[in-house]
Protein backbone atom coordinates (compact mmCIF):
# COMPACT_ATOMS: atom_id res chain seq x y z
CA UNK A 1 0.00 0.00 0.00
CA UNK A 2 2.87 2.38 0.79
CA UNK A 3 4.43 1.64 -2.59
CA UNK A 4 1.17 2.53 -4.32
CA UNK A 5 0.99 5.87 -2.46
CA UNK A 6 4.61 6.67 -3.32
CA UNK A 7 4.03 5.76 -6.97
CA UNK A 8 0.88 7.91 -7.22
CA UNK A 9 2.65 10.83 -5.53
CA UNK A 10 5.53 10.54 -8.02
CA UNK A 11 3.14 10.45 -11.00
CA UNK A 12 1.25 13.47 -9.67
CA UNK A 13 4.43 15.51 -9.18
CA UNK A 14 5.82 14.63 -12.60
CA UNK A 15 2.56 15.36 -14.39
CA UNK A 16 2.15 18.78 -12.75
CA UNK A 17 5.63 20.03 -13.67
CA UNK A 18 6.36 22.10 -16.79
CA UNK A 19 6.69 20.12 -20.00
CA UNK A 20 9.79 20.25 -22.18
CA UNK A 21 8.10 22.54 -24.72
CA UNK A 22 7.12 24.98 -21.97
CA UNK A 23 10.72 25.12 -20.75
CA UNK A 24 11.96 25.86 -24.28
CA UNK A 25 9.45 28.67 -24.81
CA UNK A 26 10.46 30.10 -21.45
CA UNK A 27 14.03 30.34 -22.69
CA UNK A 28 12.92 32.05 -25.91
CA UNK A 29 11.00 34.76 -24.07
CA UNK A 30 14.13 35.99 -22.29
CA UNK A 31 15.54 37.62 -25.42
CA UNK A 32 17.38 40.85 -25.81
CA UNK A 33 15.06 43.82 -26.63
CA UNK A 34 17.57 44.91 -29.27
CA UNK A 35 17.15 41.57 -31.08
CA UNK A 36 13.36 41.97 -31.03
CA UNK A 37 13.50 45.46 -32.53
CA UNK A 38 15.92 44.20 -35.22
CA UNK A 39 13.46 41.43 -36.12
CA UNK A 40 10.57 43.90 -36.38
CA UNK A 41 12.66 46.18 -38.58
CA UNK A 42 13.66 43.24 -40.77
CA UNK A 43 10.01 42.27 -41.05
CA UNK A 44 9.06 45.73 -42.29
CA UNK A 45 11.97 45.75 -44.76
CA UNK A 46 10.56 42.67 -46.51
CA UNK A 47 7.14 44.40 -46.56
CA UNK A 48 5.75 42.18 -43.84
CA UNK A 49 3.56 42.84 -40.84
CA UNK A 50 3.63 41.41 -37.32
CA UNK A 51 0.15 39.92 -36.84
CA UNK A 52 -1.41 37.31 -34.53
CA UNK A 53 -1.87 34.90 -37.47
CA UNK A 54 -1.10 34.78 -41.19
CA UNK A 55 -3.65 34.36 -43.97
CA UNK A 56 -3.48 31.62 -46.59
CA UNK A 57 -1.87 33.97 -49.16
CA UNK A 58 0.89 34.95 -46.73
CA UNK A 59 3.86 33.06 -45.37
CA UNK A 60 5.71 33.35 -42.07
CA UNK A 61 9.06 35.07 -42.54
CA UNK A 62 10.21 35.15 -38.90
CA UNK A 63 8.73 36.00 -35.49
CA UNK A 64 8.43 39.44 -33.91
CA UNK A 65 8.11 38.81 -30.16
CA UNK A 66 5.69 35.89 -30.19
CA UNK A 67 3.71 37.00 -33.28
CA UNK A 68 4.60 35.84 -36.80
CA UNK A 69 5.89 38.24 -39.44
CA UNK A 70 3.49 37.69 -42.37
CA UNK A 71 4.70 38.47 -45.88
CA UNK A 72 2.41 38.40 -48.93
CA UNK A 73 3.34 35.78 -51.52
CA UNK A 74 4.17 37.14 -54.95
CA UNK A 75 1.57 36.54 -57.60
CA UNK A 76 2.93 34.84 -60.71
CA UNK A 77 0.79 35.32 -63.83
CA UNK A 78 -0.05 32.14 -65.68
CA UNK A 79 1.51 32.07 -69.18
Amino acid sequence: MKILCVFLTFVLIVSCGPSASQRKTGEKTRENPKELSERKTECYLVRGACKPSCNSWEYIYNYCDNKPCCVVREYIKPS
